[in-house]
């Protein structure tokens, strides 16, 4: 028996454990603002079920029927031109139909991550995308200038029920990121030779919000773990928290993350899974465009391995991603939806987190 006590002392001080904090689990749906009252509804509660503290949702419109789920349409922030901080352009469709959401998220005791933007949109041709392509987006002083005012627009934005700006809102928003996976298309190379463009957009979201707002700044994840955790932002005061996307076998494993947290760690940051998932078909797990279907068995199995992994390192994380509607499995699907056969197993899993010692103590910024 003493001996087990000394091997415990040891792994919590290994991985710096906190005893006051546990994890917690989340999930991410890019297109919550186009559910409709009765989706979300549905959606929330069986989040609130599994346990789950966090959403992660982005601000890229959406025009028609996503993974299935019925939506009602909405545009992007700057549908038709790059506002440049004039109030008049900027289309908030988006940001009213965060404002209920967020409030019946907060009643499920959900808080919410807002992604600002994302490189899919970029990627796609936005308005950025069209005017500054993928490169000169985040090398050229007026696109950031231009993105800074997008950062600041959004965080200012006034609830339509509250009467609040949404950086005043730390009862319902977890964190703000300016971007999904930032120059992901761009590879490893290229962000590590412009790591100042995410500390910099940091900067402009921590002047809105202030040092003791409650609200998290976020750096939105990139496609691997290596990649997701670079060495400047470990140093940028304006960041609090490094996001890790992984999805390749590899990363998910408490051996890969465990240097991740304790560089973390010395640094005085904080990390989170915040997208990772498991493949519905039998393709490599981080390349899985079709194939054919996995066992349930197997692909449960991974559901609880990777699951563990994360959190047997001390970490959140956030599933990518759950739906409120059976899975129509299509391409890249990572997808769970509530009462599809592998939901039971993903419930299970985000239950434990909560009881799990966490490296990171987000107690004061959780629901």
């Amino acid at each position: 028996m003493r001996a087990l006590a000394l091997l415990s002392v040891f792994l919590s001080c290994a991985l710096h454990l906190t005893a006051a904090a546990n994890t917690f689990a989340g999930s991410n749906l890019y297109y919550a603002a186009g559910l409709r009252a009765d989706t979300r509804t549905t959606l929330l509660s069986r989040l609130q079920s599994a346990g789950m503290k966090v959403l992660r949702v982005w601000l890229d419109g959406q025009s028609f029927t996503q993974k299935g789920t019925d939506i009602d349409p909405f545009p992007d922030l700057e549908p038709n031109t790059i506002c440049n901080g004039d109030a008049s352009c900027y289309n908030d469709t988006v940001l009213d139909r965060l404002d209920d959401f967020m409030i019946d998220a907060q009643a499920h005791g959900i808080k919410l991550i807002i992604t600002m933007h994302s490189f899919n949109a970029l990627q796609a041709g936005d308005v950025y995308g069209a005017e500054f392509g993928t490169g000169f987006f985040y090398e050229q002083e007026a696109p950031q200038e231009a993105f800074d005012a997008r950062l600041v627009h959004v965080l200012n934005h006034v609830h339509t029920t509250l009467g609040k700006p949404w950086k005043e809102l730390n009862e319902y928003i977890f964190g703000f990121e300016a971007e999904n996976e930032a120059m992901i298309g761009k590879g490893q190379d290229y962000i590590q030779q412009h790591q100042q463009w995410q500390c910099d957009r940091a900067k402009t979201i921590r002047g809105q919000l202030g040092d003791n707002s409650g609200i998290l700044v976020m750096t939105g994840g990139e496609s691997f773990l290596t990649e997701s955790v670079q060495s400047d932002w470990l140093t940028c005061d304006a960041l609090d928290v490094i996001s890790i996307h992984a999805y390749g076998v590899g990363d998910l494993t408490t051996s890969a993350l465990t240097p991740f947290v304790q560089q973390a760690q010395n640094a005085g940051k904080k990390l989170i899974v915040e997208e990772w998932g498991a493949c519905f078909f039998d393709t490599e797990n981080n390349d899985c465009p079709n194939g054919d279907a996995l066992s349930t068995d197997a692909r449960n199995s991974n559901i609880e391995s990777f699951a563990n992994a994360i959190t047997a390192a001390g970490l959140a994380w956030l599933y990518w991603e759950v739906i409120p509607n059976a899975d129509p499995h299509n391409g890249f699907d990572y997808e769970i939806g509530i009462g599809d056969l592998s939901w039971s197993t993903l419930q299970s899993v985000a239950q434990a987190a909560l009881e799990a010692p966490g490296a990171f103590d987000f107690s004061e910024f959780l629901p």
